[in-house]
C-alpha cells in the first residue's frame, strides 16, 4: 500500500505509517450484524408462534358450543306465501303457510291423529293422497302432486285453503316414500316441509289392527259396510269381536320387518326438519299435542276427534291363538308387546 510522505523542509522527511485496512473491521461488523439479526428473528418467530397458538386456542374455545348443528326439530319452520291457480286467497294472501307431512304406517293411529290436527281452525291435512298409484308412479309424479298440494290447489273435505296456517297430508311409508326417499328428502329440504313421524311402540297391537281391518274389508261387519274408523262405542265393540289368528311361525320376522322399515325411514329423513311421535304417548299424554302445535308454529288450541278406539284392553282379548303368540314372544326382545301398554 502506498505510504504518505510529507516534506517540511529541505532536509527533513517525515514518513507516516500506512493506515490499517478497513476490510477486517467491516468483516467484524458484518458478522456482528448477522448474529444480531439471527437472534432477533428467532425471538420474533417464537413470539409469533406463541401468539398464534393462543389465538387458535381462543377460537376453539369460542366456537365449540356452536360446532354442532341444532336438532332438526328445533329449526324454525319456513313460512310460505303460496299463490294458488284455482282461487284467490283474498285478504289471506299475506298470511304465511307452513308445510308438513305425516309419515306413518297403516293402522298406527294416523287417521285419528289427522282428525285431531284438522280440528284446528288453521290446519288442512288432506289424507292419504298417495294411496292412488298414478300419483306415486315415479319421482316426477310425486313432485308434481306435492307442488299442487302445497300451492293450495288441492281440494278435500279438510281444505281450509284461504287462511290456512299449515297445509299437509299423511303419507304411508309403503306408498312410494321409501323407494323415492332421495327425491322426497331433497324436496322437503328445499321447500321447507316439516315431517311428523307417527309410529307405534307396540307393533303387535298394530298387527292385530291390520289383520282385523283387512278381514272387515270383505266381511263388512257393520251392516254390510266396511269402516276403517268408527265414531261410536257400539261400532267399536262390533268390530272388536273379530279375533285374528296370527301366524306365530313368522311373527318375530314380521315384527322385525316393521322395525326395519321405520328405522330406515328415520335414517333417510334425518336431515329434514322432523319430529318423532308415538301413538301410545299421544293417547296417554294429551300435552304431546301442544308439542305438535309448537313444532308446526301454530297458535295453541284444544284438539279433538270423534274417532273411537276399537281394540281396548289386553291383547289376550283380541287374538284368537293367544297362547301360541305368548309362547312365541316370551323371552324375545318383543316380550314387552304382550303386556298392556295403555
Amino acid at each position: 500500500m502506498a505510504e504518505y510522505i510529507c516534506w517540511f523542509s529541505k532536509d527533513t522527511i517525515i514518513i507516516k505509517p500506512p493506515k490499517k485496512s478497513p476490510i477486517l473491521l467491516r468483516m467484524i461488523v458484518l458478522v456482528f450484524a448477522m448474529v444480531c439479526g439471527v437472534f432477533i428473528c428467532s425471538v420474533c418467530l417464537k413470539q409469533i408462534s406463541t401468539h398464534s397458538k393462543i389465538k387458535i386456542e381462543d377460537i376453539q374455545v369460542i366456537e365449540r358450543p356452536f360446532s354442532d348443528n341444532p336438532p332438526t326439530q328445533m329449526r324454525i319452520p319456513i313460512m310460505h306465501f303460496p299463490h294458488p291457480e284455482t282461487f284467490s286467497r283474498a285478504e289471506c294472501v299475506h298470511n304465511p303457510v307452513r308445510y308438513f307431512a305425516i309419515l306413518s304406517m297403516q293402522r298406527s293411529g294416523s287417521g285419528w291423529f289427522e282428525t285431531l290436527l284438522n280440528s284446528h281452525v288453521n290446519v288442512s291435512s288432506n289424507g292419504e293422497i298417495f294411496s292412488v298409484l298414478d300419483r306415486r308412479r315415479n319421482a316426477s309424479s310425486i313432485i308434481k302432486t306435492l307442488d299442487k298440494l302445497y300451492n293450495l290447489d288441492w281440494f278435500t273435505s279438510a281444505s281450509k285453503n284461504e287462511c290456512s296456517a299449515a297445509v299437509g297430508f299423511k303419507w304411508m311409508l309403503n306408498q312410494g316414500l321409501i323407494e323415492n326417499h332421495e327425491a322426497v328428502v331433497e324436496y322437503f329440504n328445499a321447500r321447507g316441509v316439516s315431517a311428523l313421524f307417527l309410529l307405534r311402540r307396540n307393533l303387535l297391537r298394530r298387527m292385530v289392527s291390520v289383520l282385523s281391518n283387512s278381514y272387515d274389508r270383505h266381511a263388512k261387519l257393520l251392516n254390510g259396510t266396511h269402516k276403517s274408523h268408527v265414531h261410536s262405542a257400539e261400532e267399536a265393540e262390533a268390530l272388536s269381536k273379530y279375533k285374528p289368528t296370527i301366524n306365530s311361525t313368522l311373527l318375530v320376522a314380521d315384527l322385525k320387518k316393521m322395525e326395519i322399515m321405520a328405522a330406515r325411514a328415520l335414517e333417510y329423513f334425518n336431515s329434514t326438519r322432523h319430529i318423532v311421535l308415538y301413538y301410545e304417548d299421544l293417547v296417554k299424554n294429551c300435552t304431546k299435542l301442544k308439542d305438535v302445535q309448537e313444532f308446526l308454529g301454530l297458535p295453541y288450541m284444544e284438539l279433538t276427534s270423534r274417532q273411537v278406539k276399537i281394540h281396548k284392553g289386553p291383547l289376550s282379548d283380541h287374538i284368537e291363538n293367544w297362547e301360541d303368540v305368548n309362547k312365541t314372544l316370551a323371552g324375545t326382545e318383543y316380550e314387552n308387546f304382550l303386556k298392556a301398554d295403555y
